[in-house]
């Protein structure tokens, strides 16, 4: 790109930024909230807001100390600003991935260049795992976001010519990024970057860098940052402390506890599907960040290393969930665009070419979704969701065919092309996801339990645990003969919940007698059994999923 052409680029970036935020923003409100992490998260968030206890997290009603609070707190925010909804329990993890994409843009144009800094944000942004997480209320997005905060200010501290005064600036607010990166998921805030510094002085043999960490200003205002949550709700919980350090750190690390075990390889095919459409220069970027650089400080090897040890770190954990290696999507943005800016037309084209690929298999795949419907019931959900996987597969088709045409001729053009192709596949994909997550989510029976559910009506939940149901009715539920996650705080307080199944059906009987209404959701197989039992109950709503049931009194308080 020549100088002349940059600022007509930025101007086109500009405005096609905004579409894209404009997309971005509307998806947040596209899809019902999803169990089990959307609908637990916004639950919490909404008892939080309810009770205006920002100390002791609850799920449920109870007790719950698995996660720190940052993201339950800036949610609960959120609904006392906005009220409940879908859009304003997604808020923080949207806002997450758009500032996260402005930092890469940031720190790839100081530290490399204008040009890179522009591609950045463009590989984040069209990423599929960036771009689908930034929709999903989970915590993952929250933690990548922090810990990104904390590795783009160590870049920008370290760049070659920083005035002292700003790189002591930029230090600090690397440690504040680590200070909310522990408030949003615990230790590995600060014991991952750590590890990354560790790695790179011992492979750099750079061990004067200590000297730029300002380890006594960074560490008081750590302290100052994360600390005060730590000591007042272990105040308030005698127990917290060693559920929260030792069963939920140190146990999920190197044990089963979690029921989240994987094999060795579990990260590589999400980071593949993840990283597309950039896949085809994933392994080009990544051999190409191993070069050194004319400069004291080495940006692409860090950004290496950051990348490679976090994968690795959780790969080799006996817990293994999807969102861990969000983290490391940045950082390999930053490689990816850094050989981007300075690869051959034929490199992108090929990655057009990849992807175009892909997408041409799934389009010829969409047409067997349907086949996955495990019933009658799910069948026409899954007949709308192939719709939206051709659609999707369709855009990115489009998208990167035109990326392989344009390579030649307009290198950035062609970048854009396949950025929007990618885009708009993962948002696609997203928001066609919505008839299968409301049936997860089983939103359709809402209005029938509101109608037979007084104020004072029990709500019970036999079997299981329904994440998002408490989050659309505004209220929680009795769990009857299952703990699951919740089990450590049951254990706090037992009298929130009934273990037996014997002991639900004696008070729903003595309910019934009385003349008192209540509603409990069961699973299938739990209605099979209370039905032999001859357990009065009346359905008021069913799917493959739960049962629905009032001990046959279908108007609140009236017998």
């Amino acid at each position: 790109m020549t100088s002349t052409s940059l600022p007509y680029f930025k101007a086109i970036i500009g405005f096609l930024f905004i579409m894209f935020c404009l997309v971005w923003l509307y998806a947040l409100e596209a899809r019902t909230l999803v169990p089990s992490d959307e609908g637990r998260y916004a639950e919490m968030a909404r008892e939080m807001a309810r009770t205006n206890d920002f100390i002791t997290l609850r799920l449920n009603g109870i007790k719950y100390f698995e996660k720190p609070p940052l993201q339950t707190w800036l949610n609960a925010l959120t609904f006392k600003a906005f009220s409940l909804g879908e859009w304003q329990a997604r808020l923080w993890t949207g806002l997450c991935g758009l500032f996260t994409i402005a930092m890469v843009v940031y720190t790839g144009r100081r530290i490399f260049n204008v040009r890179t800094g522009l591609i950045a944000g463009v590989v984040l942004g069209s990423s599929i795992y960036w771009s689908v997480s930034s929709h999903v209320n989970s915590l993952d997005m929250g933690l990548a976001t922090t810990m990104t905060l904390a590795l783009c200010a160590f870049l920008l501290s370290q760049h070659d010519g920083t005035h002292p005064r700003v790189q002591r600036n930029w230090i600090l607010l690397c440690w504040a990024g680590m200070a909310l990166a522990v408030l949003s998921k615990g230790l590995i805030g600060i014991v991952l970057p750590g590890a990354v510094l560790i790695l790179y002085m011992l492979l750099q043999h750079d061990r004067n860098l200590w000297r730029h960490l300002h380890i006594g200003k960074g560490l008081l205002l750590f302290l100052v940052i994360a600390a005060p949550w730590f000591v007042l709700v272990s105040i308030k919980n005698p127990e917290f402390p060693h559920f929260f350090f030792i069963h939920e750190h140190f146990q999920r690390f190197t044990s089963t506890v979690h029921h989240r075990e994987g094999s060795w390889y579990y990260f590589i095919p999400l980071l593949l599907v993840g990283i597309t459409p950039w896949l085809g220069t994933l392994g080009q970027s990544l051999w190409h960040g191993w070069r050194l650089a004319p400069t004291r400080f080495q940006p692409l090897r860090l950004l290496l290393i950051w990348s490679g040890f976090i994968f690795v770190f959780f790969s080799l954990s006996s817990s293994k969930l999807p969102g861990y290696i969000l983290p490391i999507i940045p950082a390999l943005a930053l490689l990816i665009a850094h050989y981007l800016d300075r690869t051959s037309f034929k490199s992108l084209a090929w990655t057009a070419g990849l992807f175009s690929l892909c997408c041409a298999l799934g389009l010829g795949f969409a047409w067997k979704v349907p086949a996955l419907a495990k019933n009658a019931y799910e069948l026409p959900l899954y007949q709308q969701n192939a719709a939206w996987v051709a659609a999707a597969t369709a855009a990115g088709l489009a998208g990167g065919l035109l990326a392989i045409w344009l390579a030649r001729r307009r290198h950035d053009w062609a970048v854009l092309a396949l950025a929007a192709g990618g885009f708009l596949c993962g948002q696609l994909l997203l928001i066609g996801h919505e008839p299968l997550g409301r049936y997860k989510a089983g939103i359709m029976h809402v209005p029938a339990i509101q109608a037979a559910l007084a104020p004072d009506t029990p709500l019970y939940a036999v079997g299981l645990y329904e994440q998002a149901l408490p989050f659309y009715l505004q209220r929680t539920m009795t769990l009857v003969e299952y703990a699951d996650e919740m089990a450590f705080g049951l254990e706090q307080e037992p009298y929130l919940w009934l273990p037996s199944r014997d002991t639900f059906i004696a008070r729903w009987n003595a309910d019934h007698a009385d003349g008192k209404a209540a509603v409990a959701i069961l699973r299938p197989d739990i209605y099979i059994d209370m039905r032999n039992k001859e357990v009065p109950m009346h359905i008021i709503g069913q799917d493959p999923r739960r049962v629905i049931v009032t001990n046959y009194i279908t108007t609140p308080g009236r017998p």
